[in-house]
């Protein structure tokens, strides 16, 4: 286990107001709350297409989970905020992950900094040679080093630890296929979990690691399982929201929000899971991009 301990920053301002104390806030948005890839079309313009992006903004410091498509969205609402400093967890190298991280404009801009977080791949790359190899000729134009902002990388291993000031971020590998983190993040009494990779079958070493994570919390933040993009089938919704509802109920969680919805999955098909899955955990709603839900 590794702990990670910053206070304070480089060139850049913490807070999302002013530089004296921060706000007593804990607000979480969705900006991409769709799995494998991206899906815009008349069929999901309600719950929205745009691939994993969670934004955290907790006692003044803000965290971003994944980097999906939706992160282009978030940077562009950021433009006017600079000089800024913000952290970056990445649950998995996949594309569906790390594809928003090219166009996200405010790393282009010099005052600000961005300290970005990661386990390595299962091919051991590390998240910033992850970052760097999807920015590289063919794939895209430029390379990563053409962002101007401070890009700090710091590599995870299970079980580390991230200290920002008085906020705890608590790490775990819950999927040990597709090297995959989850996320508790805690201030003060108050703590929400980010698990964007359960899976059906997991081995009881990763649900120690689930339930230790989600024990309590007043929201979790879990994807619905589904199998490959071939297999898919809506006859079977029960079983895409199910492993996520049981661990809510076990694990005593107060909120539940289901995201990371499969590519297949229109609005009219997540609205009769909305109702199913409310049957089943009445605090439960499925994620929509534009979702801002206060912990505080």
């Amino acid at each position: 286990m590794s702990n990670i301990e910053l206070s304070g920053s480089h060139h850049a301002t913490e807070q999302t107001t002013s530089k004296s104390d921060p706000p007593e806030e804990f607000i979480v948005q969705f900006w991409g709350v769709r799995g494998l890839i991206a899906t815009p079309s008349s069929n999901t313009s309600r719950y929205g297409g745009n691939t994993s992006c969670v934004e955290m903004r907790v006692a003044g410091k803000r965290l971003i989970f994944d980097g999906g498509t939706g992160l282009r969205i978030l940077g562009r609402s950021w433009l006017e905020n600079s000089p800024l400093v913000a952290h970056l967890f990445f649950t998995n190298s996949q594309s569906n992950r790390i594809q928003g991280f090219p166009f996200f404009a405010p790393a282009f801009v010099r005052e600000n900094c961005f300290h970005i977080y990661g386990m390595a791949a299962s091919n051991s790359a590390s998240i910033k040679q992850s970052l760097c190899d999807q920015m590289l000729q063919p794939h895209f134009p430029y390379p990563l080093q053409v962002m101007q902002a401070e890009l700090l990388f710091n590599n995870l291993t299970p079980g580390s630890k991230i200290t920002l000031d008085d906020v705890t971020i608590q790490t775990a590998l819950i999927n040990q296929n597709q090297r995959s983190a989850g996320y508790r993040v805690s201030w003060k009494e108050y703590s929400v979990a980010y698990m964007t990779d359960l899976y059906q079958g997991a081995d009881e070493i990763e649900l120690g690691c689930i339930t230790q994570l989600i024990e309590g919390v007043d929201l979790l933040i879990a994807n619905a399982t589904y199998t490959p993009p071939t297999s898919h089938s809506h006859e079977y919704a029960e079983l895409l929201w199910k492993t996520a509802v049981n661990l809510a109920h076990h694990a005593g969680v107060k909120r539940l929000v289901i995201s990371h919805h499969h590519p297949d999955d229109h609005d009219d098909f997540l609205d009769s899971v909305q109702t199913e899955i409310k049957n089943a955990f009445s605090e439960a709603l499925l994620a929509r991009e534009g979702l801002i839900l206060p912990v505080v």
